[in-house]
């Protein structure tokens, strides 16, 4: 039997993160202690993923020893780190429900502003994928649905104003329909 034939293992992903068109982290989780066990490590792992792919017209690299994925979309660029014997089309599977949950959550608005105002629902959506590495779901449409069913839950003086209206709207909608 050959040794360095890697078992298969449920931790897939090593790290996701969201980086600005300047290579700043807008979000970033890390998976995998030992490969990033500090913060400024990861900071320069990131500009250097950044300095290597934002120019680049490819969806893949190898860094560090680990394959990264990655996809742009206006100012905002994507990644998800696997291992280096970690197979491409699962890591491209879990960035493209990534992106496809923000840009349903974001009704077709990625971009760095908008992310940055609904971060918190990114954040949800990102755990809602993976969680300690570990792929959980890798459709959109349900993470999206799972993810709205929590922010129903936002109390009424936290929501927006346009949130509120569209509740109100909904409400006279189904006592009409009575």
């Amino acid at each position: 039997m050959n040794g360095c034939l890697m078992e298969p293992t449920l931790y897939t992903v090593k790290g996701i993160a969201i980086l600005d068109n300047d290579g700043n982290r807008i979000f970033a989780k890390y998976y995998d202690k030992n490969a990033f066990p500090t913060a400024t490590e990861q900071r320069t792992f990131e500009k250097n993923l950044f300095n290597k792919t934002h120019r680049a017209n490819a969806e893949i690299i190898m860094l560090d020893g680990l394959t990264c994925v990655y996809r742009s979309n206006v100012d905002l660029f994507f990644y998800v780190m696997g291992s280096s014997h970690e197979n491409e089309l699962i890591l491209m599977s879990v960035l493209n429900c990534l992106y496809d949950s923000i840009s349903q959550i974001l009704r077709k608005n990625v971009e760095k502003r908008a992310v940055m105002e609904s971060l918190d629902i990114v954040i949800l959506a990102m755990d809602e994928i993976c969680d300690n590495g570990i792929i959980l779901d890798a459709d959109s449409s349900s993470i999206v649905s799972r993810v709205a069913l929590r922010t129903d839950d936002i109390p009424l003086g936290e929501q927006t104003v346009a949130q509120v209206l569209q509740s109100a709207k909904e409400q006279l909608k189904w006592s009409l329909l009575k």
